[in-house]
């Protein structure tokens, strides 16, 4: 039995935690992850140096890396937006790009993660020159390069790539159409991101009915900053197969009664649908969609059986990783290994990939994996 809530969510077993060790081993499958927001601090210092970018606000790795979590850590989506300048600035290069695309697989790798979908904007990186085009192959290069030998290290990783156009542009259809353009290529889906309030997802009605004509995968960022309405529209009106973040589902969810939780007609559709929420705790802390993470709505969601998966949103930014945000969660809702395995598989059935590649990361990479993680957890709690 799960455990029972309390105020809308979770409390915490009593039984410990699952340790560091134990979380860094798990298969990990991340879907909701931007690329700009996952630089190493000192690549950000090196690329500032390379491209004579003189904005950054200091120069040491690790009091870069204090000032980007601070700065984000504004509960508001806007200011955290705004911390973006600074690594979108450092790489407006194809060898730039290709730089931190391949770190990204490498760190991706070393954390335990066996499939992502990693999104970018690629015209946010056209300000010295590129083409949208050279932006992608760029990028598309450097996961290549990282995803090859992180699995000649020993790390197998599988990357797709999410092509992202801003809701406050007017780009979108340009970017779907380049999406579907690489979907051969490396890249699975298409998103749009930015600002909510004032900028709903209909604005882009265009681009996301050329996608369904052409039978191609796209989510949309909705309900993280803005409510219902956000949501509703992504879904119903533009036809989103998932929903980037979608914490505000919480708002149609009537918890009267913590025992018995009442689902509005949106949340309840959501649920049997199955669409997946990209959720990212520690993100939406930062912005202030969730108080803390214990109180975070993803352990109601869990409980509930929404198709939840759990995120990274922007590993720079909020200081984290896959391993970290799995910590937090088993911290604050006492999730187990069973828990673990659930929200990765989740995540995997929800890929933009073909159903048979899903099949087969799942059988042959997740389950077996967790199989042994609990096998070791059973015989070291046997003795």
């Amino acid at each position: 039995m799960p455990p029972p809530l309390r105020h809308g969510r979770y409390i915490p077993a009593m039984t410990g935690a699952l340790s560091a060790a134990t979380i860094a081993q798990a298969p990990k499958v991340l879907l909701h992850d931007h690329l700009d927001g996952g630089l190493r601090p000192q690549t950000v210092i090196d690329l500032a140096e390379s491209a004579g970018y003189r904005n950054l606000p200091c120069q040491d790795a690790a009091d870069l890396a204090r000032w980007f979590s601070e700065a984000a850590y504004s509960g508001s989506l806007e200011r955290y937006l705004e911390t973006f300048q600074h690594t979108v600035g450092v790489t407006q290069s194809a060898e730039a790009l290709a730089r931190v695309s391949r770190e990204c697989a490498e760190d991706l790798a070393a954390d335990g993660v066996v499939y992502a979908e990693v999104r970018f904007a690629p015209e946010l990186h056209v300000e010295q020159g590129l083409s949208l085009r050279q932006v992608v192959d760029a990028v598309l290069d450097g996961f290549d390069q990282g995803t090859t030998g992180s699995i000649g290290d020993g790390r197998w990783i599988r990357i797709g790539v999410l092509l992202t156009a801003m809701r406050t542009a007017t780009h979108s259809k340009e970017i779907a159409e380049l999406a579907v353009e690489y979907r051969d290529r490396g890249v699975v889906g298409f998103d749009i991101a930015g600002a909510e309030a004032g900028f709903p997802p209909t604005r882009h009605l265009d681009a996301f009915e050329y996608l369904r004509r052409e039978n191609a995968h796209f989510t949309i960022h909705a309900g993280e900053a803005f409510g219902l309405p956000s949501i509703w529209e992504a879904i119903q009106w533009c036809g989103a197969d998932r929903l980037g973040h979608g914490v505000r589902i919480v708002d149609d969810i009537d918890m009267s009664d913590p025992h018995e939780p009442q689902l509005g007609r949106l949340a309840a559709y959501v649920r049997d649908r199955r669409i997946p929420l990209e959720l990212c705790p520690s993100s939406n802390v930062q912005t202030g969609a969730a108080a803390s993470i214990a109180d975070h709505p993803i352990g109601l969601l869990r409980r509930l059986n929404f198709r939840v998966t759990l995120n990274t949103d922007n590993r720079l930014m909020s200081g984290t990783s896959m391993s970290r945000e799995m910590e937090l969660c088993c911290e604050a809702f006492g999730w187990t290994l069973d828990d673990l395995q659930w929200l990765t598989v989740n995540a995997m059935k929800s890929a933009f990939i073909p159903f048979n590649e899903r099949l087969d990361i799942i059988n042959t990479r997740i389950k077996p994996a967790y199989a042994a993680l609990k096998e070791a957890e059973s015989a070291t709690t046997k003795e």
